[in-house]
């Protein structure tokens, strides 16, 4: 079997995505394989595919329970033979799973390096025909990864053992030393180094003040109704007090942290998986292992201490392909709390956690396209503006801000460079607190100067001329602020400096831009119908929702509402396998669904019987096909078509009715006087236009002539 026949038999979906071809044949031709793709990337597939294409069995050594039983579970739903061996299972399951690989009843075997490494485990291994060994997370292998884990040193043993098999070592996280790594302490032979795009386009990157924080995350929610997702904090117990504040207005929300035992964190993350817990409130613990496609957004409560944890953390949100959301909130007191913490840390690793921070620091105080700036971190070439950030939605406008510069330069200068840019921005603002008033903060030439700027603005303003290098920040002396050759150029010597402002954005202009890109309310219904429908046969299985269908794939069968076999299995992401299992059940919820709008709609709708017509046109019927159906009138339905256009519904009058017969109609209108009755016009044109054209032209000049009016 072809590898593209076994992407569609097994995981329904027609093409592969960049990169996975090249990488497969590569695997099919027993090449060793070193993968680098994102998380959400499609990983898995690169190994999967290969492994049922060629006879034998694949074995994936994977450091993770809970991802390994997920990956399996998926696999099994989608009618793979798969199973896996680790410290979860009791002696007598695992000789049951060694049994089933022994008769050649599975295809893909998921082990954790413990027991791959366990007496007598390799000598099971060469009674088998294996046809690929896969290393997931291969970053684990290197001292220089966070995730480093022994045991993966010792993996070099299966190119030692099986010199024949081909390996494919894949992960989402590795710069230039631990790929290094990955390729020497594995022994790969001659291998092929792949490097996907580390772009995820479809996570909309947004950065907010980290003032009202509260505020903005309920505002957040409130707009994104049983939508799952996860706010990460910097300290365990915040991580409590919010899911507790959250709980208190309503929302359904629980917390995870490594203080919690194991069992708790277990229970917790199960909930969670099972769309039973929708936002989960966590430190950085969580996540490794969650395979959970159906993440829609995540927010960072606190700044993250560098650029590879903050892309990590929001890589596990729309991890299906469909759009998703990360919120980072900003303050500079979060950037003091991190340095205080790295400057508890070892001396010889803090400059670079300083300057990973500088780095972190700059990305949320971007006046450029965020994911620019964040792919250029990783070294990853990105020339246009993305579209799909804070920034590319509501750019800045830059403005002449001399004045503003020397305002700050001025109070840094009178206080002795001694306070910190909140102590400033108070200064400016002149706010009487009492550090103001007893430190005679109130008696300066600059106190209050600023009182007509927005102190988020002023801290704005602050933070870009440290990053101009108008400003420098003395971080051992708790961010006092200090002036530098650049300051001296601004206030002494008359230089200029560029500013930017951020204009905020109307609510009501966000909301509906929200609603443009939002689905219709049938289309909400039918999906959250869909969904419960999808948790209710989750919950039968006791796997999680998104193993019978994720996210991406539940979309388009809401905009296809396929109703027999080939519709539904033309859907992405439906194989035979699924179908089996779930599209008769989904076909005939569906068929109920649509069946009670109709009737609700008939009830509805007397009066306004032209909105059904509408329904079916955006279906792609003709207004024939359409009064056969509903068996009324060919006029009544361009009677619709005229009333539908005219009250700003999406109508395409063209295909009945030309330019010349407008112009025609128009005259008549004109000449008669009349924007209802029919005859008179049809009267003064001869007959030259039938009766049905001239209703829809009566239609089309009542739009235009009252958009006129109200011009």
């Amino acid at each position: 079997m072809e590898a593209r026949e076994v992407l569609k038999l097994y995981f329904g979906y027609d093409q592969f995505r960049p990169g996975q071809e090249e990488i497969i044949s590569h695997v099919l031709a027993k090449r060793d394989t070193v993968v680098l793709m994102p998380t959400g990337g499609g990983k898995s597939v690169c190994y999967q595919v290969p492994g049922l294409v060629m006879p034998g069995i694949t074995v994936v050594v994977s450091p993770l329970i809970a991802l390994m039983k997920d990956q399996v579970e998926a696999l099994l739903g989608n009618g793979v033979n798969a199973a896996y061996l680790n410290s979860s299972q009791s002696a007598k399951e695992q000789q049951q799973v060694e049994q089933q690989c022994f008769n050649g009843q599975l295809k893909m075997l998921y082990v954790s390096p413990e027991k791959l490494l366990s007496v007598g485990f390799f000598s099971f291994l060469k009674s088998l025909k294996i046809n690929l060994f896969a290393i997931d997370e291969a970053h684990c292998i290197s001292a220089w990864g966070h995730d480093f884990r022994p045991e993966y040193l010792q993996l070099k043993n299966l190119k030692l053992q099986f010199p024949e098999v081909p390996v494919i070592a894949l992960t989402a996280t590795a710069d230039r030393l631990t790929q290094r790594d990955i390729l020497t302490q594995l022994y790969l032979q001659d291998p092929k180094v792949f490097i996907s795009s580390f772009d995820r386009p479809n996570i909309y990157l947004q950065v907010q003040p980290g003032q009202k924080r509260m505020e903005a995350i309920l505002d957040f929610l409130e707009q994104r109704p049983f939508q799952p997702g996860i706010i990460y904090c910097l300290s365990r117990k915040a991580t409590e007090s919010l899911a507790n504040k959250l709980k208190e207005k309503g929302f359904n929300a629980d917390y995870y942290h490594a203080g919690m035992s194991a069992r708790d964190r277990e229970r917790v993350q199960e909930k969670f998986l099972q769309d039973n817990v929708q936002i989960m409130c966590a430190t950085i613990a969580f996540g490794m292992g969650i395979d959970k496609s159906n993440v829609r957004w995540v927010i960072h409560y606190n700044l993250p201490k560098n650029l590879e944890s903050y892309y990590q953390e929001i890589g596990r949100a729309g991890r299906d392909g469909a759009s998703a959301e990360a919120l980072l909130f900003y303050s500079f007191a979060d950037v003091m709390t991190l340095r205080d913490i790295i400057n508890q840390g070892e001396n010889k690793e803090q400059a670079l956690a300083h300057a990973k921070l500088d780095r972190m620091q700059q990305f949320a105080e971007s006046t450029s396209c965020r994911r620019k700036t964040l792919m250029h971190y990783f070294g990853e070439e990105y020339p246009k503006d993305c579209g799909n950030c804070d920034i590319c939605d509501n750019p800045p406008t830059s403005f002449n801000g001399t004045e503003y510069a020397q305002k700050i330069l001025s109070a840094v200068a009178r206080t002795q460079e001694s306070v910190s840019a909140a102590q400033v921005v108070d200064i400016l603002r002149g706010s009487r607190n009492q550090q103001s008033l007893s430190r005679g903060y109130d008696k300066l030439k600059t106190f209050g100067v600023g009182r007509d700027v927005a102190p988020q603005d002023w801290q704005r303003y602050i933070h870009q001329l440290i990053n101009l290098g108008m400003l420098d920040i003395a971080y051992e002396e708790h961010g006092a602020l200090k002036l530098n050759n650049g300051s001296k150029e601004v206030l002494f010597n008359g230089k200029n400096v560029e500013l930017v402002k951020f204009q905020p954005v109307d609510p009501k202009e966000e909301k509906e831009k929200r609603q443009k890109k939002s689905r219709s309310a049938v289309e909400n219904a039918l999906f959250e119908h869909l969904r419960q429908l999808r948790k209710e046969l989750a919950n039968e299985r006791s796997i999680p929702p998104y193993v019978v269908f994720t996210d991406n794939t539940l979309q388009e069968i809401v905009e296809q509402r396929p109703t027999n076999k080939m519709a539904f299995l033309a859907i992405s992401g439906v194989a035979q396998a699924k179908y089996e299992q779930y599209g008769e059940t989904f076909i005939n919820a569906i068929l109920s669904f649509l069946a009670q709008q109709a009737e609700q709609q008939q009830a509805r709708l007397k009066g306004t019987t032209h909105l059904v017509t509408y329904e079916l046109l955006r279906q792609g019927k003709t207004p024939e096909q359409i009064s056969e159906q509903r068996q009324v009138q060919l006029t009544t339905i361009f009677s619709h078509l005229a009333t539908l256009y005219q009250q700003g519904y999406e109508v395409d009058l063209k295909p009945y009715l030309s330019d010349w017969e407008y112009s025609r109609v128009r005259e008549g209108i004109i000449a008669t006087k009349q924007t209802a009755a029919l005859k008179p016009i049809f009267e003064y044109l001869d007959g030259e236009v039938d009766y049905l054209k001239i209703r829809l032209g009566i239609g089309r000049f009542n739009k235009e002539e009252g958009a006129l009016a109200k011009a």
